[in-house]
């Protein structure tokens, strides 16, 4: 143990710029050392590597550890573990930390960080093991974690920082700035500083710059921002990050319905918000649940994607149902079965690119009642160029290959039909689950492709038939 234990401190990776490789992963000589230590009890040589972590580094190497190392890492760590970093890993490997850790030593960890990552660290918990933790903090802090634990998941109030800087309205310029020299408790960051009335009424923000620029008998009211943007408790976290991007916000102040100052949102966690929904929306235009993680077990990962495949399976035999109906067709033009997958995949290939671009324009508010039928026409024009194009070239691959001359008319006919149907499914199903107030990003894709089969597969051989007096 003693030789792993001077390999680790003589290795090269102590100096942290080498951690990673050109490509940013964790260099394995890295995890080696810290594994090598924590299996030695090194607190010395471990409280020194990971006091030099930033949060993300540090999340990625609890990431990379075995699970039994983890929860030893931070104990032999102690009061220099950044518990901030287990808002960088895995919702999974983070409980699953939390809950092996002692209550004592999560609750000092909690104490050590910003109201809002310690609200993140503690909503994955269960009620019993928040209260235990909760029980172990100061009043005044237990009080400001409580409160936001208590507004809806997904809300502002959940997210926001309850560390903020607010001063009275009819103070100068040189009274804020004193203040805040002398003021030894200020937020770790802030852009921004908040005018308030006795009653901690909210009315209006003042910008760090403007305040420096300012001379110092300068009063608040004349450097307030009259446009600035303030944002509710219970408001969405998707609709807080719409206005930051709208409006190029890096704060915004929280009020309650009182329009009480009671919190703060930084673009920080904004770009947290706006990974978490591009995630939620990729995962679930896959038919993956927005919860599943990579450290899920097997079974937790079957069971969460099986509701999907089950639906699709459904689907899948509704499809199939049409080919049943021209059964007799089939057998006696062997190519109308060779050809007709053709079809049904070029109109799902073509909804799915009108369904990607309509999910995201429905996300982010472009796509709305003011714009929709042009829109909607518009991808049906698309459709249709695209189908006459493909139209032309499958028809003639088809009449070269089964030298059926009226084979590429009837395939092309229903190429045509099908990426319209497509396009058209493509944007009007997801704005109907919009407009229903279901997320279009999880259903569009299963009823969507179900559309362009069916559509597909009845047009090909309807035309078919007709075509060549099949019955």
């Amino acid at each position: 143990m003693d030789e792993q234990l001077d390999a680790a401190h003589n290795a090269v990776i102590l100096d942290r710029a080498l951690m990673r490789t050109d490509n940013g992963e964790i260099r394995p000589e890295f995890i080696e050392s810290i594994t090598a230590a924590i299996a030695a009890e090194d607190e010395t040589f471990l409280r020194s590597e990971v006091a030099e972590l930033h949060e993300a580094d540090l999340g990625d190497l609890i990431a990379a550890l075995a699970p039994e190392d983890r929860v030893r890492l931070v104990e032999l760590t102690s009061t220099d573990f950044d518990f901030s970093a287990l808002n960088e890993v895995d919702d999974a490997v983070r409980e699953e930390i939390l809950e092996e850790l002692a209550p004592a030593t999560v609750a000092e960890g909690v104490r050590e960080l910003e109201s809002d990552d310690a609200v993140e660290l503690l909503e994955g918990l269960d009620q019993e093991d928040q209260e235990q933790i909760l029980d172990r903090l100061p009043p005044s802090e237990r009080d400001v974690l409580e409160r936001s634990l208590e507004y809806p998941e997904g809300s502002a109030g959940r997210r926001m920082q309850s560390e903020f800087i607010a001063v009275p309205l009819e103070w100068t310029v040189g009274q804020a700035i004193d203040y805040m020299r002398e003021t030894p408790d200020l937020p770790d960051r802030f852009y921004e500083i908040y005018a308030v009335d006795g009653s901690q009424h909210w009315q209006g923000a003042v910008s760090l710059d403007a305040l420096l620029r300012a001379r110092r008998p300068v009063k608040l009211p004349e450097l307030i921002h009259e446009d600035r943007r303030r944002v509710a408790v219970t408001d969405e976290l998707a609709e807080v990050a719409r206005l930051f991007g709208k409006y190029n916000l890096v704060a915004a102040p929280v009020v309650d319905a009182d329009n009480r100052l009671v919190g703060v949102i930084t673009v920080d966690d904004v770009v947290d918000v706006i990974e978490e929904e591009a995630d939620e929306d990729f995962k679930a235009l896959g038919g993956v649940s927005s919860d599943e993680q990579l450290s899920d077990s097997v079974w937790t990962i079957a069971k969460g994607r099986f509701n999907w495949l089950l639906i699709n399976l459904a689907t899948a035999f509704l499809a199939s149902s049409v080919l049943g109906l021209f059964e007799g067709q089939l057998e006696k033009m062997v190519a109308l079965a060779v050809l007709a997958p053709i079809v049904a995949s070029q109109g799902g290939n073509a909804a799915t690119q009108t369904m990607t671009v309509a999910v995201r324009a429905l996300a982010t508010r472009e796509l709305g009642s003011n714009n929709a039928f042009r829109v909607v026409m518009r991808e049906a024009l698309v459709g249709l160029v695209n189908g006459l194009a493909f139209a032309l070239i499958t028809g003639v691959a088809a009449v070269a290959w089964f030298k059926i001359p009226g084979l590429g008319i009837v395939i092309g006919l229903a190429i045509i039909s099908n990426l319209v149907a497509g396009a058209l499914g493509g944007i009007l199903i997801p704005m109907v689950l919009d407009r229903v107030k279901a997320d279009p990003a999880v259903a569009s894709g299963t009823f969507v492709t179900t559309v362009t089969d069916v559509v597909g597969f009845f047009a090909f051989l309807g035309i078919a038939t007709a075509w060549f007096g099949l019955k």
